[in-house]
């Protein structure tokens, strides 16, 4: 038998979504990264802040009151051993020094070297002085073995006039009463003092209005706290003394 055309079972195959099982249904979407949303989402939502625990407050208070009793401990070895903050009481020390003015005090200074004439000094009061301050600022005049002497108004170390310009002129007169024999190899005088090893006189620079070693003796080596050496209040007079 000869063919008068194709068969009806040969041909083209169908093309898929015109004809055959695909037609008519649509597209799939793209499968997406489940990864790229949840790093998206991370990325974008607020970090929570993180919460001090309780011992974490504790370290922290710790270490503040480390540092605090470390400050304190500091302030109370300079002040001992080192340096020391005075107030002037009264008008004894004018005009190099005035109430209410501010000194440093240098404790170290006598423990390494000599207590020298002319320097300003801190020392505790003699028994021989009274009202109630605990500390006395004066200059020291005379030095153990020398005399002191008072000769119309001027004071005399070993003979010899000493130049007092701090005093700014001022009388230095004896009191009315004998100096105090303690300290002194001399008998008890008004006008003259041969000073003992280890004491000093000291006096005030205003002669006029200071109760020093011509009231209440010479004093003791062991009682001076220390040289002050700057005055620090006011500030508008801050320097060295």
């Amino acid at each position: 038998m000869t063919d008068s055309g194709p068969s009806p079972l040969s041909g083209p195959p169908p093309r898929a979504g015109v004809g055959g099982i695909g037609e008519g249904l649509p597209a799939q979407p793209p499968v997406a990264d489940p990864e790229f949303w949840i790093d998206d989402v991370a990325e974008q939502a607020p970090q929570p802040r993180p919460k001090r625990g309780i011992e974490s407050s504790i370290k922290t208070l710790i270490e503040w009151v480390a540092v605090a009793v470390g400050a304190l401990a500091v302030a109370l070895l300079i002040k001992a051993f080192l340096l020391q903050a005075f107030y002037i009481p009264s008008a004894s020390m004018v005009n190099t020094l005035h109430e209410d003015d501010r000194v440093l005090v240098n404790k170290l200074s006598y423990r390494l070297g000599d207590i020298n004439r002319g320097d300003v000094v801190v020392f505790e009061k003699p028994p021989g002085a009274g009202g109630e301050i605990e500390d006395f600022i004066k200059r020291v005049i005379a030095l153990p073995g020398e005399t002191i002497t008072f000769v119309s108004g001027d004071v005399y170390i070993d003979g010899v006039l000493l130049d007092e310009p701090y005093t700014e002129g001022q009388p230095s007169s004896p009191r009315a009463a004998a100096i105090i024999s303690e300290g002194c190899t001399n008998d008890a005088a008004e006008d003259r003092c041969t000073l003992a090893d280890g004491w000093y006189f000291v006096m005030g620079d205003n002669r006029g209005n200071s109760t020093d070693s011509r009231a209440f003796g010479p004093i003791r080596e062991e009682t001076v706290v220390g040289r002050a050496f700057l005055k620090v209040w006011p500030l508008g007079d801050l320097g060295f003394l």
